[in-house]
């Protein structure tokens, strides 16, 4: 029995259609130009469509051009991702040295006595007898009732990771933790490329130097390095933040995010782990951004996503090292820059572009290869309709830069909201008036002590995360009338047994094993029938 919670609207991808088995696909040969972690899932995912091999697939890598690789995180969308190919987690994860995630801690972000750090939970069929007595405190504690309200208390993924614990339960307690994963991108693209082999994909080691179209612009083929030319039907552009096909061949416009998102470099190195591995990452806030922590299974990746605007990137080291005790230390740093926002529409003519060739938006939710996914799996899903026309196009653009805009809201918020004022970094980022009509209702209607949960619903604003996630960010950031303020609660503001609920988390935790322990031994996921349960 597992969950299928709703943590990311999926309302607009359509169903796989039902197909003949003689069916032949409305393109035959799809060319993904650019290797890495995007091209390879969108690859796999590609040859995994309903018309299996009739859809030649190949994928062009350049042997010159390397790939972003840092310590990474996702989001539990992944674990769909290898589940749909058959892909066992005993056999992915420790080929490129994978823990699980059960979600976030912020630390730092925010001064208020009490919220200085939060645990940002990935979805459980628990949290449906919890989730209610959360909303309900939070609005009472936001009409000034002395009630807790901090989300950590709320939720057993929050235990688990504060225990090193595994979101795996024992097969004896079938309530499933929706996890993410931590694990080496470079290790990652590695793996996913010769599973793409083993499964008969084509694979060109070559450099593109030109792009060849015809009268009308669509891409007809890719002039290779050694006079050699390969053709296509359709094109997808994984070429990163180059953005060969979709930037510089179609000229497609790119918008950038750099007024509501200032960080657009980062910093990065690893340092040892030994002992528990934790299942969060933590985010700490630290004078001009914030700094990530991933568990790996034998070192953390580390690294600081900063804004070039207010210090520079030899500071931003310094700072880092500082953070990470590593003043005096030969550890190598490597330094990056980012490309903030989105292409105008992702599907431009016969090219669609996914990955940073897409666009980017800062890793604090850990959203880059939820986009890779979603894009490929609505192209497949466009793909089986038969329908590649305008307006399928622009449904799916419509989609993309809706998912785009939703989890850029989602992350504004975190500085929105924040309430230091140490630096110019964080006083700008509070003061910043570059928000959506969306993000400026939805924080209205919190700071009007209104509920959020009809406007969620009813999708006027908060589009692409869940009721918990923006109620935790919200409360978690300790958004609420000031201490001195609060009354006592009525009766029944006061009806919730937080004693009730500790003692829940805390036997229920004791069905999950240890992280390393797990790891060392990873069971194959059994597959039993999905239990639909409604998650707010």
């Amino acid at each position: 029995m597992t969950l299928s919670p709703t943590l990311y609207d999926t309302s607009s991808i359509a169903p796989r259609a039902a197909l003949r088995p003689d069916a032949e696909p409305p393109v035959k040969h799809v060319c993904v130009v650019g290797g890495g972690t995007a091209g390879w899932m969108t690859a796999l995912l590609l040859a995994n469509s309903a018309y299996g091999a009739r859809l030649q697939v190949t994928v062009i890598e350049s042997p010159q051009v390397g790939i972003i690789g840092v310590g990474e995180g996702s989001t539990p969308w992944m674990r769909g991702f290898f589940e749909g190919l058959g892909i066992e987690e005993a056999e992915w994860m420790p080929a490129c040295n994978a823990t699980y995630k059960a979600g976030i801690t912020f630390d730092r972000w925010s001064t208020r006595p009490g919220f200085e750090r939060y645990f940002h939970p990935f979805g459980s069929m628990l949290d449906n007898l919890t989730m209610n007595q959360f909303v309900q405190n939070v609005h009472a504690r936001l009409d000034g009732a002395d009630v807790h309200a901090h989300p950590d208390r709320f939720f057993i993924a929050h235990r688990l990771a504060n225990e090193c614990k595994a979101p795996r339960p024992q097969h004896s307690f079938p309530f499933d933790v929706w996890y993410g994963y931590h694990f080496d991108a470079v290790l990652l693209g590695a793996f996913l490329h010769r599973k793409a082999v083993e499964r008969g994909m084509r694979h060109v080691p070559r450099h593109v130097v030109s792009v060849r179209q015809d009268e009308r612009g669509d891409i007809t083929a890719l002039q290779l390095e050694g006079e050699e030319t390969l053709a296509a039907d359709f094109f997808v552009d994984c070429t990163g933040f180059a953005s060969l096909l979709i930037g510089k061949a179609l000229g497609t416009p790119f918008v950038p995010f750099a007024d509501n998102l200032f960080n657009d470099a980062a910093v990065a190195m690893p340092t040892p782990l030994d002992g528990p591995i934790m299942t969060q990452t933590v985010s700490t806030a630290m004078n001009h951004g914030w700094a990530w922590k991933i568990p790996l299974t034998e070192r953390y990746g580390n690294g600081y996503v900063y804004s070039n605007k207010f210090c520079t990137p030899d500071q931003a080291e310094t700072e880092l090292r500082a953070h990470l005790g590593l003043l005096d230390a030969d550890t190598p740093a490597r330094h990056l820059k980012m490309r903030v926002g989105r292409v105008s529409h992702s599907w431009n003519r016969n090219c669609v572009a996914n990955g940073l060739a897409q666009g980017f938006i800062e890793p604090l939710e850990a959203t880059a290869l939820l986009f890779v996914q979603r894009t490929a799996t609505m192209l497949v899903a466009a793909l089986e309709q038969g329908d590649l026309g305008e307006d399928a196009q622009r449904r799916f653009n419509d989609t993309v830069n809706a998912q785009f805009e939703g989890t850029r809201d989602y992350i504004v918020s975190h500085y929105k909201t924040n309430s230091r004022s140490d630096t110019e970094y964080w006083r700008a980022n509070a003061a910043n008036t570059q928000l959506s009509d969306s993000l400026v209702q939805l924080l209205r209607t919190w700071m009007a002590q209104k509920p959020l949960v009809p406007g969620l619903k009813k999708r006027e604003f908060g589009h692409a995360y869940p009721i918990v996630s923006w109620y935790c960010l919200l409360a978690g950031m300790g958004v609420f009338p000031d201490a001195a303020d609060l009354r006592p609660p009525t009766p029944k503001q006061a009806r919730y047994s937080l004693a009730a609920i500790d003692n829940l988390i805390e036997r229920s935790a004791m069905n999950y094993p240890d992280h390393r322990a797990l790891l060392q031994d990873i069971p194959p996921r059994v597959k039993e029938e999905t239990l639909q349960v409604y998650m707010w």
